[in-house]
């Protein structure tokens, strides 16, 4: 398995074949959906809801220090960052920060962020969603 999971999450909001991307159809197309084809690609690739959301995150020396909570996603239609969540009992108190997917390390089913700790994350700003 890739131990970059940037490369992993951008497979699931991209779908290529044959080396050419396929985005969304334009308003008033006659166009909606994919392909037979596509859907088998797309099959292949990760399930943010079954593979990442709410999936713990470990230190180098495997421990657990927070959950993936949630995914950005960029305007440019990228998956930028993923929420962890530290801390706290059943989401009272948890501390939200933003970690971009180039710092995490996939192992196995394991989401690994070198170099992080409780205390470092909890030291980063709090992120809040947009109104």
């Amino acid at each position: 398995m890739k131990s970059n999971l940037l490369a992993a999450v951008l497979a699931t909001s991209i779908i290529s074949l044959g080396g050419m991307a396929h985005a969304a159809p334009v308003a008033g197309s006659e166009t909606v959906g994919i392909s037979v084809d596509e859907a088998k690609v797309a099959a292949l690739g990760w399930s943010a809801q079954k593979q990442i959301l709410h999936k713990p995150v470990y230190n180098d020396d495997k421990k657990k220090i927070g959950v993936i909570e949630d995914m950005i996603v960029s305007p440019e239609n990228s998956v930028s960052y993923a929420v962890v969540g530290v801390g706290g009992f059943l989401g009272i108190d948890r501390h939200d920060v933003l970690i971009p997917f180039n710092h995490f390390k996939a192992e196995g089913h394991e989401f690994l962020l070198p170099g992080a700790n409780k205390a470092k994350l909890k030291s980063l700003p709090e992120f809040r969603y947009s109104k």
